[in-house]
């Protein structure tokens, strides 16, 4: 009895020291909030950010910095962190390949295919008026998910009336079309190629380490075949090594190429849209803190990408912002860089695929994240504004907020 005491003591002891290790290594130095701001770490529920030990007010270390205990289940101390409030966004600046596996709310039409028929070629689902690019969302009041889920109710319905309800530009709309017998099978069709998943490799922009939330990509995830953004369903993010490289060439762009670390997840995707990916990090780095600076603040001149070309560590590579456009109708779009590292430009001959999101940094501020390679001049491409990253990261995080309140 005594010795399963001991033992159940020393277990319990060293699981507090892992957890204090853990939150520890987790918990920045120096974390920054706005003016009015709770001073809380949302991304680690588990602890609590207290004023100074001894004294009831905090020990201010200069005019806008003031020391706080971190304590675990806000009980026991795990270290200080000095903590800034102060107008000015700092978020967590990565530059780190991250991979992408996601899956549709839906499935979207990908191309068409006429079916042979005794009556000659037909296509049901072109004559009713679908495009590609068009998301099913129901066929026959049922939800459709994936693949699977299309191709068995069109082989339950024979040659019945199939209601078709689907989006397009966001707008939904509703079709009435029946399947055709295919002749070589004997197996209903209805003409239409659908896509119910998507994946990638891409660049992490930043991380907000006060909410957890992250910021990549710059650009939204689009079907191959149709270009069109995929509607999420669910998703969720993993840790990416890159291994090789294809150059770029004017007239043909390269890629990274990067293999999934583990299967472990490091995030849950919660929002694909025109400028980025985001979501919540279940962990996150913490060392790379920095200003998110206002566009009018941005200027034309020299500044770095943070990008990762080989392994998994980021490095500093110079470019030029050649072009900040305030009023840019398209949000990817904002700044025209160009490379001029050659040391990058050696070993990718410009701006590849999988470079997108890799932060753009200026005067010791993110500015702003790669989006495009310009094709025909693979040493230039756009960059969007960390602004307009960073206000899609908070209203993602506010809708998050909502649905839990």
């Amino acid at each position: 009895m005594f010795e399963k005491f001991i033992k159940t003591g020393l277990l319990m002891a060293a699981f507090r020291g892992w957890l204090y290790m853990y939150t520890a290594d987790r918990v920045p130095d120096i974390m920054y909030f706005r003016q009015g701001q709770d001073i809380c770490i949302e991304s680690l529920p588990i602890i609590t950010l207290n004023r100074g030990d001894t004294d009831p007010s905090p020990r201010t270390t200069s005019t806008d910095r003031q020391t706080y205990t971190a304590r675990l289940l806000g009980l026991f101390p795990v270290k200080e962190v000095s903590v800034i409030q102060t107008q000015q966004r700092y978020v967590n600046v990565s530059g780190k390949p991250f991979g992408i596996k996601m899956f549709c709310d839906g499935v979207m039409v990908v191309g068409f295919s006429d079916i042979l028929t005794d009556s000659g070629y037909q296509n049901p689902a072109k004559t009713a008026g679908l495009k590609t690019g068009d998301i099913i969302t129901h066929i026959n009041d049922e939800k459709m998910h994936t693949n699977e889920d299309v191709e068995k109710v069109i082989t339950k319905s024979g040659s019945n009336l199939l209601k078709i309800t689907y989006l397009r530009d966001d707008i939904q709309h509703t079709a009435i079309m029946a399947a055709v017998t295919d002749k070589s099978t004997g197996e209903p069709r209805t003409g239409m190629w659908v896509r119910d998943s998507g994946a990638g490799i891409g660049t992490m922009t930043f991380y907000d380490t006060v909410t957890g939330y992250f910021a990549g990509l710059g650009h939204g995830i689009k079907d191959v075949d149709t270009q069109k953004e995929l509607r999420l369903l669910s998703g969720e993010i993993v840790p990416v090594k890159i291994t090789g490289i294809v150059k770029s060439r004017n007239g043909s762009a390269g890629q990274l190429k990067g293999r999934f670390i583990t299967t472990i997840a490091s995030g849950k995707l919660l929002y694909n849209g025109r400028s980025g990916v985001y979501g919540k990090a279940y962990s996150m780095d913490k060392d790379n803190i920095m200003p998110v600076a206002s566009p009018r603040a941005i200027k034309t001149g020299p500044a770095y990408i943070l990008t990762t070309i080989n392994n998994t560590t980021p490095r500093m590579y110079k470019v030029e912002i050649e072009k900040v456009n305030l009023t840019a109708d398209d949000n990817n779009k904002n700044m025209v860089i160009r490379i001029t590292d050659s040391r990058l430009l050696t070993l990718t001959g410009g701006i590849v695929a999988g470079m997108s999101g890799s932060p753009i940094i200026q005067d010791g501020m993110l500015v702003g994240a790669v989006t495009h390679v310009f094709v025909n001049n693979v040493e230039r491409g756009y960059g969007i504004f960390a602004e307009n990253m960073l206000k899609t990261l908070d209203s993602v995080a506010r809708t998050e907020s909502n649905m839990a309140a």
